[in-house]
């Protein structure tokens, strides 16, 4: 029994390491932004080229998740795990110590393949790890809240370190997060071996699905900036289109392919990424437009837009930390998603009223509580469903998918939400109305928008999802979920 107990403690141990990597990488992709004006300043970047302290990082890791996921599998996901870890942690001091635009951009590229490598086979690991219906709604739920709340958490964090510091340390925090990190992992996760380059070594394939990935996040942040009839979007847009086709078309017809397409069969798998980008794509509205919201017409500093957030992160922890796994259990994961992403859909229209002299108390905090709960409700849901189509030997290409979800809804939803706030800003402006009022009904616009996208995903919800649905089962031929290890764990999720 104490070999039993020691075992499973150090499970827990492993998966709170995990985590931890995560957190390390999503908090980057908002801590920078805190920064941003103090990088520009100090290594005279221009407005446009100041976007690609950005980009770089988001093309690099969005094009390598898929491809993360499935090199997981193949090469063992704790392998993979390791080597992300240690890219993202070197590229971070090459960050750090950067002195001029061109090094920034480019470790930061190397940055996003780190965090791809690293972050795309997390989940897979936790699956394997926590076979157990019971276990694994607790740890999708300790792993959904650290993947939800770290944007929140990043933009306290960065307004401390900047504040306080300079933005060097930004990037200077990671290094010992890393390792530390790194350490823990080879003692405490195990070394399971992967499939082998003869069970999927499709060279071709993931070049194709490499560059299209990358040209498509391209695109999208191209029609961010540059409207979306530019030619360095469309182009690059349709060259992404006819890469992505190639590859899926390729991967019907090969033997061994690299992404096998069967995982989409799950009506609750396909229908539950759906529903992630298009809540991820609302939630930015409230993350990042908020967050302008805050800054440019209430005159929030950097530490007071974290702490503005800090009561969402709070809700979320206690659901997703304490409740989701109960929850799970008891009600299934698609009936406690359906009122999370109602939660979500009001607080985005209640974030939509906010006036340019807002009161914290009576116009922010609502909304927090309310994403706090919705997202806390939702994403270990999304999470379960997202996974129940994984087999131990896809299970890291379902979490290279959930990944993509997540990081292509977050960037088309940006760019359109950006794009939708600064049209209806520029249309307000023409009719000579005062700047911030302009501004903010730009912002007002947007929050709706999210709020449709978010009814949307319930619409999803209720018409694809399927009772059950659980961590334990799988697509079979015909497209049906079927239980993946004995009617117990299958009558347990039902």
């Amino acid at each position: 029994m104490a070999d039993a107990g020691t075992t499973d403690r150090t499970r827990w141990v492993a998966l709170y390491v995990l985590c931890t990597g995560v957190l390390m990488i999503v908090l980057d992709a908002t801590v920078v932004n805190v920064a941003l004006p103090s990088i520009q300043d100090d290594l005279g970047f221009s407005q446009s080229g100041l976007a690609w302290v950005v980009n770089a990082y988001l093309i690099a890791f969005g094009g390598l998740l898929l491809l993360g996921g499935r090199l997981g599998d193949l090469l063992g996901q704790r392998r993979v795990f390791l080597v992300g870890l240690v890219g993202f942690t070197l590229a971070s001091v090459l960050c750090a110590l950067a002195p001029s635009q061109e090094l920034l951009v480019a470790a930061r590229f190397v940055q996003g393949v780190g965090g791809a490598l690293a972050s795309a086979v997390i989940l897979g690991m936790i699956i394997t790890m926590f076979p157990e219906p019971r276990e694994q709604a607790k740890a999708i739920g300790v792993y959904s809240f650290v993947a939800s709340a770290g944007g929140s958490i990043g933009l306290l964090a960065g307004g401390i370190l900047t504040d306080a510091l300079n933005w060097h340390w930004i990037f200077l925090i990671n290094v010992p997060i890393g390792i530390a990190t790194l350490v823990m992992a080879l003692r405490l996760v195990e070394d399971r071996p992967g499939l082998g380059f003869g069970r999927g070594a499709d060279i071709p394939g993931a070049v194709l699905i490499t560059a299209g990935m990358m040209l498509g996040v391209y695109a999208i942040l191209q029609g961010g900036e540059a409207g979306w009839g530019a030619p360095t979007t469309v182009l690059p847009g349709l060259i992404a289109i006819a890469l992505v086709g190639t590859f899926l078309q390729r991967q019907r017809v090969i033997s061994n392919p690299l992404m096998s397409l069967h995982i989409f069969r799950s009506r609750n798998v396909s229908g539950a990424n759906a529903i992630m980008a298009l809540l991820v794509a609302g939630m930015f509205a409230m993350f990042f437009l908020g967050a302008l919201y805050m800054q440019r017409i209430l005159g929030y500093d950097p530490l007071q837009v974290g702490l503005a957030y800090l009561p969402a992160t709070v809700v979320m922890a206690i659901l997703g930390l304490r409740f989701a796994e109960t929850l799970i259990m008891r009600f299934g994961p698609r009936r406690i998603l359906i009122p999370g992403l109602a939660c979500n859909a009001v607080g985005l229209l209640l974030f939509a009223r906010t006036p340019i002299d807002g009161n914290y108390v009576t116009d922010l905090l609502p909304t927090m509580v309310l994403m706090g709960l919705g997202n806390g409700l939702s994403f270990p849901a999304l999470m379960t469903l997202a996974m129940s189509g994984a087999t131990p030997e896809d299970s890291g290409l379902a979490s290279g998918l959930v990944n993509t979800t997540v990081q292509g809804g977050g960037a088309i939803g940006l760019a359109v939400l950006a794009t939708v706030a600064t049209a209806r800003t520029d249309a307000v402006s023409a009719a000579v109305v005062p700047s911030l009022g302009a501004l903010n009904a730009g912002y007002h616009l947007a929050y709706v928008v999210g709020g449709v996208l978010v009814i949307a995903a319930i619409a999803i919800a209720v018409a694809v999802l399927r009772d059950g649905g659980g961590p334990a089962e799988h697509a079979g031929a015909d497209g049906e979920a079927l239980p993946a290890r004995d009617e117990a764990i299958a009558h347990a999720l039902a």
